[in-house]
């Protein structure tokens, strides 16, 4: 038996009135998740625990099986080791994404926390610069990873500071949501002297000149020590492996022991090589048991705003993911299928929510026959569908039923 686990970051969302009351999930055709649906366990799972803030961070560490109560840190120490970045027992990562901020009637705004999806050759010349800057201060090291996603590792360093994801206060005044408690102008300090080594970069004075967004500050958060997790082949005696454009999702990987997959062309956005996930996700099945494959698209359409762009990648997903996904393995393997998001994303608020969200399991040796005609939130309230109240208990249900 295979194991395949098909995440679509943040698609459940909630009703819009400007698509008749309707989810981007219920608008966007998806021809093969309906199908699978129909023909297989259905359910809604609660991926966040309600001690812990509803991140993807704490959302797949749950998914792929790992209590987030026991084993989050924080998200930075996971990308951390993604990067290869070692990280001793008194360092603490943070999270530095490249920031968009602008003046409005007197107030700083968090205008783009992606700093327009900037390349990761432009955000990776900035970072450099930002270390080259902070050289004489040995307590910082700046290293540079992924379009907006960068990271800090702070030697001796503080995890108890009050810190805010930049995502969730997209157009908002920043002031109330700078870094506080102890010590916290460390960091505040850093941001500030950003703006400074920032705003006459080649890469910022280019991107201007061309329309594009500049990347006008570093903003840090999402700190943490390096966690330890059980591997997940001493959990369930299986091999496997990881395919993400994204370092937190492939640094949980790394935690928990799976081999992370490099797909070329892949972004964490829409123009992501899905096809490529897709085949080199079904050809690891080769070598291990179990694959788990996450698109980030449907998350940055969400936390932008853009119904339509999330539309589109949620249709993306189904097409190129799902049903690419289930074409190669008919015939070539018994196989199970989980498809779901990791937590929602709602386009009304820009930023991750608690609630549940929908999953299918899809087996492709006893195939059920289900109530349910289509894929989206209403599968949690349905008739017949299952409730699970741990996130971390899906994976026991998915691999030992």
């Amino acid at each position: 038996m295979k194991y395949i686990v098909l995440i679509g970051d943040g698609m459940a969302d909630r009703p819009i009135d400007s698509i008749g009351g309707l989810t981007p999930l219920m608008k966007a055709h998806t021809p093969n998740m309906d199908m699978l649906a129909a023909r297989g366990t259905v359910g809604g799972v609660q991926t966040v625990p309600a001690s812990l803030p509803p991140g993807s961070d704490v959302a797949n560490l749950s998914i792929l099986g790992y209590d987030p109560t026991l084993y989050y840190t924080g998200r930075a120490p996971f990308e951390a080791l993604s990067m290869g970045i070692d990280l001793s027992p008194t360092d603490v990562a943070y999270r530095c994404n490249l920031v968009t901020l602008k003046e409005a009637g007197g107030e700083t705004i968090m205008e783009d926390y992606s700093s327009g999806h900037i390349t990761t050759e432009e955000g990776k010349a900035l970072i450099e610069a930002m270390a080259k800057s902070v050289s004489s201060q040995s307590d910082f090291k700046f290293y540079p990873g992924i379009s907006y996603r960068h990271l800090m590792v702070w030697k001796n360093g503080l995890t108890d500071i009050d810190c805010t994801p930049p995502h969730d206060i997209t157009g908002k005044p920043i002031a109330d949501f700078l870094p506080k408690g102890h010590k916290s102008d460390v960091l505040r300090n850093l941001m500030t002297a950003s703006h400074d080594v920032l705003k006459v970069h080649a890469v910022n004075v280019c991107r201007a000149r061309d329309g594009k967004k500049p990347a006008t500050s570093i903003w840090l958060w999402g700190q943490g020590k390096r966690p330890a997790v059980p591997l997940f082949k001493e959990k369930y005696k299986i091999d496997g492996a990881l395919i993400s454009a994204v370092d937190l999702t492939r640094g949980i990987g790394v935690a928990a022991g799976l081999k992370i997959i490099q797909v070329p062309g892949i972004t964490g956005y829409l123009d992501t090589n899905y096809e490529g996930k897709a085949s080199y996700g079904v050809e690891a099945l080769n070598d291990a048991d179990f694959i788990y494959i996450h698109v980030e698209a449907p998350d940055e359409a969400g936390h932008t705003g853009n119904l339509n762009d999330k539309i589109r990648a949620i249709e993306d997903f189904d097409k190129y993911i799902v049903g690419g996904v289930f074409n190669k393995l008919v015939g070539r393997h018994d196989f199970r299928l989980l498809i779901m998001p990791d937590h929602a994303t709602p386009i009304c608020i820009k930023t991750h929510s608690r609630e549940p969200v929908p999953f299918i399991i899809y087996d492709s040796t006893k195939e059920m026959k289900s109530q349910v005609k289509s894929y989206d939130e209403n599968i949690i309230a349905a008739s017949g569908s299952m409730t699970i109240t741990s996130g971390h208990t899906l994976m026991d249900y998915f691999i030992n039923s």
